[in-house]
């Protein structure tokens, strides 16, 4: 297959990866004080965050804090909605919030409290046991829920959301806490994404270095249009740099 040909296959993207935190992990992560001031447990919380080295341990990270800092949490997850209200799970503090989250059937005819998501940045539920088509919470023993958007783009949403045994658990200052964190925790990630892409680049120079150099040749093109051609290419296609580069350098059907 030619190097034009390459660049323009559809390629699917892949699943989100799913990172698992077990609750015993909790015991080295002390409860904020109530009477500590905002300012300095969120100062903590954005530290530990920042000292993360990857997105997947900054999603586990971000879990455990939301539980020790939104007041009235029990459990939180951090979760991928699709557009149809597919839900996929990347970051759980428990079993019972992965089932919370990934049992939910969006073709019962009904759309769930985190549709509203797509319109404004917090969906809440302020007693399942009330509330029309959250039974499956209740049954769960999860009153009160707390989501909240981390990211946004037309076709899916990443979410925090916090869960609570006691109905009404999440006030005001609970939201506007979780608001603030959301803010933190999206930075974080952001800073986690690009240490992880430069790390992956560094470590496939030369892969990528080859793959330039033959679409200068093929295409007729400088370096800095070839890098620029295959940036694009890997954003499109939702193909991560390096494979992409691969797939030039040693194209399928190569001995």
């Amino acid at each position: 297959m030619c190097c034009g040909a390459l660049l323009r296959t559809v390629v699917t993207p892949c699943t989100p990866k799913r990172f698992v935190v077990v609750a015993s992990r909790f015991s080295d992560l002390t409860r904020f004080p109530a009477g500590l001031e905002l300012a300095e447990a969120l100062t903590q919380a954005a530290r530990k965050l920042h000292e993360t080295s990857a997105p997947d341990s900054a999603l586990e990270t971000a879990v455990r804090l939301a539980v020790d800092l939104v007041p009235g949490a029990d459990h939180a997850g951090i979760s991928v909605v699709e557009r149809d209200n597919r839900r996929s799970t990347l970051a759980w503090t428990d079993d019972v919030v992965r089932t919370a989250e990934e049992d939910d059937d969006p073709g019962a005819g009904r759309r769930p409290y985190w549709h509203r998501l797509w319109t404004a940045p917090v969906a809440a539920v302020e007693d399942s046991e009330n509330d029309e088509g959250e039974g499956a919470l209740a049954g769960l023993g999860l009153r009160s829920v707390l989501s909240l958007r981390l990211r946004a783009d037309r076709r899916r949403l990443t979410v925090l959301t916090v869960y609570a045994r006691k109905p009404r658990a999440f006030d005001e200052t609970a939201l506007r806490i979780g608001r603030l964190f959301t803010a933190h925790v999206g930075i974080a990630l952001d800073s986690a994404t690009v240490r992880e892409q430069l790390t992956e680049a560094m470590r496939t120079r030369d892969l990528i270095g080859q793959a330039t150099g033959i679409l200068m040749e093929r295409l007729n093109i400088d370096a800095a249009g070839a890098f620029d051609s295959l940036v694009r290419a890997s954003q499109r296609e939702n193909v991560k740099l390096r494979d992409l580069a691969r797939r030039i350098v040693d194209p399928p059907g190569t001995p």
